[in-house]
């Protein structure tokens, strides 16, 4: 052993791998242990053996269906020197069912939820998962579902999953309708950067209150969802949630209406971020920069003069921070959920006694929008210790309509005049389950109708 480290100091060690063998799998296919272990194969040298046998010993602790793995090294044949034999130990997990049960704070999109499961795993001895959870909103909200994860199944050389879901959302607060979906989602191709999934769902729109604006109440009723999404995504930042170094892309693409029904909805509908951190060298310091922007258009026979559909439209605000909300335009610092954009009045009320029956965001087709960030260390120890630092921020955004003939009103100049803007200073604080922001945010502009405020704000964001 001492001579084998030392040769590997001075330089590669030629070898390669005869055999992988297996054990302790009594339920596990052993394809499934092989499919993990396949860079194995490949290795040229002792040292690549060694790295990639660490990675392998990741990916199958990743399938959450065993205790524990053991990998361990063996020299191959007599007669064939130069070779390995790698043996992988596996012990299946003793506990196959596992739960959990939560509370979770959503602030202004879901308010609070208490979110809980159950997953049974490897019940078919394919690594496959099974699971169903529940979650409820004290706004109302509420989704049902279940779902069964393969991360090698039959000849697929990638994860499949398929979902069963039914769920409500309540968007009365902030544009006078109710969401139901009853779907089935299936997980069709997924790899590291690529990732390509189908959605059917039968979709119900409804407004208890009967006081929806106009554009709302076209769009009540029911519709059925037949939709191909693509996701692109590559993430080469040092960290997501305090980036100082890196970049990082995503790319969204969905496309609705592919089943010959009339009440099929047709759509397209766009999404890219791009995200950059740059350290600067002290203090931990880094400035990161964002821009995002999507569309969404039907399409058909005159689909300009036509509106988009609304629960697909592009909404901006939310109590998240836009710094952790990558993968398309989604918030604004000090603007809350749903909170700029075009709007309509909602349905006056005959009753004199009732208050002002207020606004409805609609969404608009197209969203475009940008930060700035400055992080630091505070030159405190405890704070240093505990990971909490210090940020300054700039965000600015817009959205507009572009259908039913909008799209004849748009201009560049137009857009980027009407952009809001705010600023602010503010503490971030890491846990092991969510990254809060405490903030100061002053609003540079809005519209009169847009919801926002200078003050201070707490941002909730998931890891």
């Amino acid at each position: 052993m001492d001579s084998l480290l030392q040769r590997m100091q001075k330089g590669p060690v030629s070898i390669r791998v005869h055999d992988v063998i297996i054990k302790g799998n009594t339920k596990t296919k052993d394809y499934i242990i092989e499919a993990e272990a396949e860079e194995l194969r490949s290795v040229g040298s002792m040292q690549e053996l060694v790295e990639a046998s660490h990675l392998v010993n990741l990916k199958l602790k990743a399938l959450e269906v065993f205790d524990s793995v053991k990998i361990t090294l063996d020299s191959g044949p007599p007669e064939l020197p130069g070779t390995a034999n790698v043996i992988i130990e596996v012990v299946e997990a003793a506990n196959p069912l596992s739960g959990q049960i939560g509370a979770y704070t959503k602030a202004e999109a879901r308010s609070s939820t208490v979110e809980g499961s159950l997953k049974y795993k490897n019940l078919l001895g394919y690594g496959d998962i099974w699971d169903g959870s529940l979650a409820y909103g004290y706004d109302h909200s509420a989704e049902i579902s279940a779902g069964v994860y393969f991360p090698r199944f039959k000849k697929f050389i990638t994860p499949v999953t398929a979902r069963a879901y039914l769920q409500s959302q309540d968007w009365l607060k902030f544009s006078s309708y109710k969401e139901r979906s009853l779907g089935l989602s299936l997980g069709l191709f997924s790899t590291r950067h690529h990732d390509l999934a189908y959605n059917l769902a039968w979709r119900t729109l409804t407004d208890p209150s009967q006081m929806s604006s106009r554009s709302v109440r076209r769009q009540l009723g029911h519709n059925l969802l037949s939709s191909l999404k693509y996701t692109f995504k590559f993430d080469r930042r040092d960290s997501s949630m305090r980036p100082t170094r890196g970049y990082a892309f995503a790319s969204t693409t969905q496309i609705g209406g592919l089943v010959p029904d009339s009440r099929s909805l047709r759509f397209l509908r766009q999404d890219f971020d791009l995200r950059y951190a740059v350290p600067l060298g002290f203090y931990r310091a880094a400035l990161n920069f964002g821009i995002s922007g999507g569309f969404v258009f039907p399409w058909g026979n005159g689909f300009l003069s036509r509106p988009s559909y609304l629960p697909e439209r592009l909404f901006l605000g939310g109590n998240i921070s836009p710094l952790s909300a990558f993968g398309g335009p989604t918030t604004l610092w000090g603007f809350k959920t749903r909170g700029l954009g075009p709007t309509e009045p909602r349905r006056q009320l005959n009753d004199e006694s009732a208050g002002p029956s207020g606004v409805d965001f609609v969404g608009g087709d197209l969203a475009v929008t940008a930060l700035a960030d400055l992080s630091f260390d505070i030159p405190i120890r405890w704070f240093r210790e505990k990971g909490i630092h210090a940020h300054a921020f700039a965000c600015a955004g817009n959205v507009s309509k572009l259908t039913e003939n909008a799209y004849r009103d748009f201009s560049i100049k137009k857009f980027a005049e009407s952009l809001r803007t705010s600023v602010g200073v503010g503490l971030v604080i890491p846990t092991n389950l969510f990254r809060m922001e405490l903030n100061y945010c002053y609003i540079l502009k809005k519209s009169d109708e847009d919801r926002a405020k200078s003050g201070v704000w707490i941002t909730f964001s998931g890891n």
